[in-house]
């Protein structure tokens, strides 16, 4: 991603650590792929560090070739839809800085126009995407849990010799990339490995 700048802060006071993550990038576009639009402008995306909405993947029939049926299911909870709704306001204020007057900086989206909780969080909604760190379509979980895809050291249920080492295993989201985190998953499903050929 093109992101030159971020930051990790709290959408309101109500937060004791940051919940939301700004990635800030020097172009403007209205989807990713798309072109890039011929004004200067900067995009500041808020990320929710801490999400409580859940979705589902799911194997649609027995042929590889099917695409699974995927339910991001993204702002269905009033918590996710606060955070947005207070991470808009966020990057308005912080738009209106004395330091930022000299740029004059225009809201093209979502649009000053939209005020109230239940425009904003629809319309992140509209905008909003992954940012490229889905996980948890395969989470780790103990014996009883009947989502747990693997166990804890990464193998598959009902499946001799095969283990899952991605952030797809992670339960929930950790609260920034998941680049890091995923390397560590990895390096722990290598020294399981090793200590199996040992056997």
């Amino acid at each position: 991603a093109p992101s030159q700048l971020g930051c990790f802060t709290r959408s309101g006071p109500n937060f004791e650590h940051p919940n939301v993550e700004y990635h800030v990038q020097p172009l403007s576009l209205d989807a990713f792929g798309e072109p890039l639009h011929r004004f200067n402008a900067f995009t500041a995306s808020v990320c929710n560090l801490n999400p409580t909405s859940r979705g589902s993947v799911r194997i649609r029939s027995p042929r590889a070739e099917d695409a699974p049926a995927i339910a991001a299911n993204y702002l269905s909870t009033e918590a996710d839809r606060r955070v947005a709704a207070d991470s808009l306001r966020l990057t308005r204020r912080i738009a209106a800085m004395p330091a930022l007057a000299k740029y004059r900086p225009k809201e093209v989206k979502p649009g000053v126009q939209f005020q109230t909780d239940e425009e904003l969080a629809r319309l992140a909604g509209d905008i909003g995407t992954t940012i490229f760190h889905p996980v948890g379509t395969c989470r780790m979980g103990a014996a009883g849990d009947p989502l747990a895809v693997v166990d804890p050291e990464l193998r598959v249920r009902g499946v001799v010799g095969l283990r899952i080492a991605g952030a797809s295993v992670m339960p929930h989201i950790t609260s920034g990339n998941t680049n890091s985190p995923t390397l560590m998953i990895a390096e722990r499903a290598a020294e399981w490995l090793r200590a199996a050929a040992r056997r």
